[in-house]
C-alpha cells in the first residue's frame, strides 16, 4: 500500500529550500525516494548533505528568481544534469510589511515578481518539459492569504491569490495530458517569515487564540502533504490547494 507514496526513481525540483518550509521539503521527497534539485539564492551545503543522508542524489542551484529571464536556463541545467523532471515544488517568497496607504512601489513590484511572477514562469517552463514527458506534479505553495486579506501585507496577499487562481487554470489545461498542478497554503509557521509576528505577543496571543491545534506549524508539518501530491496516492487530484493551518480556516 505504501507503494503509492513511493517517489523511487522521480526527480524533484524545488525553490527556495535552503532553510524552513522548502528545507523541509526537501529532505521530505528525497526520504520517500527522489533525487532532488534544490534552488536558491545562496548555497546550501547543508540541505545537500541531509538529503544525500536520506540515500538520495541532490544538487545545488543558485538562481534569484527574481531574474524570470533567467528561468529557462535554470530549467536545462536541471533537466541536463538529471534527464527529467518529474516533480516541481514552488517555494520560494518573500514579504513585505507597510500600511497600504503607504506601501512603496519598488516592494510591490519585488514581492508580486518573486512570489507570483516567477512561480508562473516556472510552471510554464518545467511545464514544457512535462508535456514531453506526458507526466508530472507540480505544488505551488500558495498561503492563508491566498483566501484572506491580512493587514499590511497587500503585495504578499494579491500575490498568493494569483498563484491559488492560476494553479486552478494550469490544472484544466493540463490534467488531461497527465500533469497535476495543485497547491499547499500554509498557515502561520514558525519560520523566518514571520519572526516579526511571533515576536509580537499580542499578535501572536491573537493567532495561537484562533488556531484549534494550539500551536504555531513547523517545517515538518508541510512534509506528508507534499509527499501525497508528488506521488502517484494524488494522481486524480487537481487544481485543489490543501490548507496546512491547524484548523485556522475551519474557525
Amino acid at each position: 500500500m505504501l507503494d503509492i507514496f513511493s517517489l523511487k526513481g522521480r526527480v524533484a525540483l524545488i525553490t527556495g529550500a535552503n532553510r524552513g518550509l522548502g528545507q523541509a521539503m526537501a529532505v521530505g521527497l528525497a526520504r520517500a525516494g527522489a533525487s532532488v534539485a534544490v534552488v536558491g539564492r545562496t548555497s546550501a551545503p547543508q540541505v545537500i548533505e541531509e538529503i544525500e543522508a536520506q540515500g538520495a542524489r541532490g544538487k545545488f542551484y543558485a538562481h534569484d528568481l527574481a531574474d524570470i529571464d533567467g528561468i529557462p536556463a535554470l530549467v536545462a541545467r536541471v533537466k541536463a544534469d538529471f534527464g527529467r523532471i518529474d516533480i516541481l515544488v514552488n517555494n520560494a517568497g518573500m514579504q513585505s510589511r507597510h500600511k497600504a496607504a503607504e506601501f512603496p512601489r519598488k516592494d510591490w513590484d519585488q514581492v508580486i515578481n518573486v512570489n507570483m511572477n516567477a512561480v508562473f514562469f516556472m510552471c510554464q517552463e518545467v511545464g514544457k518539459v512535462m508535456l514531453a514527458q506526458k507526466r508530472g506534479k507540480i505544488i505551488n505553495i500558495a498561503s492563508l492569504l491566498s483566501f484572506q486579506g491580512g493587514l499590511t501585507v497587500p503585495a504578499y496577499a494579491a500575490s498568493k491569490g494569483g498563484v491559488a487562481q492560476f494553479t486552478k487554470s494550469l490544472a484544466n489545461e493540463w490534467a488531461s495530458q497527465g500533469i497535476n498542478v495543485n497547491g499547499i497554503a500554509p498557515g502561520y509557521m514558525e519560520t523566518e517569515m514571520n519572526t516579526a509576528l511571533i515576536a509580537d505577543a499580542t499578535r501572536s496571543r491573537q493567532i495561537l487564540e484562533r488556531i484549534p491545534a494550539g500551536r504555531w506549524g513547523r517545517p515538518e508539518d508541510m512534509v506528508g502533504a507534499v509527499i501525497y501530491l508528488a506521488s502517484p496516492a494524488s494522481d486524480y487530484v487537481n487544481g485543489t490547494l490543501i490548507t496546512i493551518d491547524g484548523g485556522w480556516m475551519g474557525r
